[in-house]
């Protein structure tokens, strides 16, 4: 269960996101980035089922510092990246937007797609 103010906060950021950034706004991923703050299975409490897309995440880190989250919270305090979704108060354990974009960006770096071409399919299919 969300607290209120953090759900207030999203709330605002929805409505607001699309007339702050474009869809193409993505950030740079940051030199040197890592998965040390990734959540662990252990740290995700009542939601330990969204451990397998964190562990997908972990491997990535690079490539998921590239894109900017589609559900509104990059417009929040804090957040850079699809990447910290799954950090600090791990809101990917409970937003489905966030983890649908982390098994894709998953996936498609298995395949062996380019950032670019994984930022175009999370806009494509999230955006």
């Amino acid at each position: 269960m969300l607290p209120v103010t953090l759900f207030a906060g999203i709330h605002h950021a929805r409505r607001c996101a699309p007339s702050m950034m474009r869809v193409s706004d993505h950030p740079t991923p940051r030199a040197g980035i890592t998965s040390a703050k990734v959540l662990t299975k252990d740290q995700l409490g009542e939601h330990k089922d969204a451990a397998p897309v964190f562990d997908m995440v972990r491997e990535i880190p690079e490539v998921v510092d590239g894109i900017r989250c589609q559900c509104g919270c990059s417009a929040l305090e804090g957040k850079y990246s699809l990447l910290s979704c799954y950090e600090a108060d791990g809101m990917a354990a409970h937003c489905q937007i966030c983890q649908g974009e982390g098994r894709l960006a998953y996936r498609l770096h298995k395949q062996g797609k380019t950032l670019d071409d994984i930022r175009a399919a999370i806009d494509a299919k999230f955006g």
